[in-house]
């Protein structure tokens, strides 16, 4: 099992220096992928959590694709609904084929209503134009075309989410779940494959509460934590070490030292 990251392709404390880094980083330590988040319109709701700069995931990708040869570069997750399917089939194959086919798409439906409102795409409908995304990628693989090579992640733990991956997807891609949460899903669903994306927040003591997320406590509860997914049947796990205060963005240290003391640990121990 591989560890990835997401990083933070946004905030005050974000630009291209860090950005950098945050590749050298996942390259040096033998990560398995590297990923980041997607929001078109930063709008009141969106900017709560994920304020400006914002850093358009295809275009970050495609830089970051330059600056590094063995990483894995990914989104989770793409909101399919803001763009038109054959913008994202292109982007993903051409993507895909500019790093080596190192790119993997992880989609999702997508949250902030006013986000949508912005971009004139009716929230109502996003599971519906999320299908719509989904067939059109499936053709193109269906009919062995380029698009057809990139991995499918798609997120969302819902019935909907769910059926979505039996239907269209290479692995279910759920985003900070518990464990107990996740196992559960897997025991009621025969899912094609589980990336799982979790917490990364390291504490001095135990974490007991019964709904712990996954990825969150002392650093053995986090490796016993990677364990169990292992178990689960887990093939990349991606580590998420953001929190939700966009000040974290200008102290992108101590995410680096949590980052680097979980997969030094786990590159020992696995």
């Amino acid at each position: 099992m591989q560890l990835g990251v997401n990083v933070t392709n946004f905030g005050p404390g974000t630009d291209p220096g860090v950005l950098r880094e945050w590749a050298r980083l996942a390259e040096d330590l033998g990560l398995g992928a590297l990923m980041v988040s997607d929001h078109v319109a930063i709008t009141p709701d969106v900017a709560e959590r994920y304020p400006e700069p914002f850093y358009e995931p295809f275009t970050t990708l495609s830089w970051l694709a330059g600056l590094t040869t063995t990483v894995r570069l990914g989104t989770t997750v793409l909101v399919l609904p803001y763009r038109h399917p054959l913008l994202v089939s292109r982007m993903a194959a051409n993507l895909h084929h500019l790093s080596g086919g190192r790119f993997v798409l992880g989609v999702g439906v997508g949250w902030a209503r006013q986000e949508f409102e912005a971009l004139g795409v009716p929230f109502t409908a996003r599971g519906r134009l999320t299908d719509e995304t989904l067939g059109v990628l499936r053709e193109a693989r269906d009919a062995g075309r380029p698009e057809g090579e990139v991995p499918l992640w798609i997120g969302g733990h819902s019935d909907a989410a769910l059926r979505r991956v039996v239907r269209f997807g290479d692995t279910w891609h759920p985003l900070r779940l518990s464990l107990p949460h996740m196992r559960a899903v897997l025991q009621r669903h025969a899912l094609p494959g589980f990336t799982p994306r979790i917490a990364l927040r390291v504490t001095d003591a135990p974490v007991d509460t019964s709904d712990r997320p996954a990825g969150v406590g002392t650093v053995d509860q986090i490796l016993d934590d990677l364990d169990q997914l292992r178990l689960l049947g887990a093939d990349t796990v991606v580590l998420d070490p953001y929190h939700g205060d966009p000040e974290e963005t200008r102290r992108p240290e101590a995410a680096w030292r949590a980052l680097t003391l979980v997969a030094d640990r786990w590159s020992t121990q696995s």
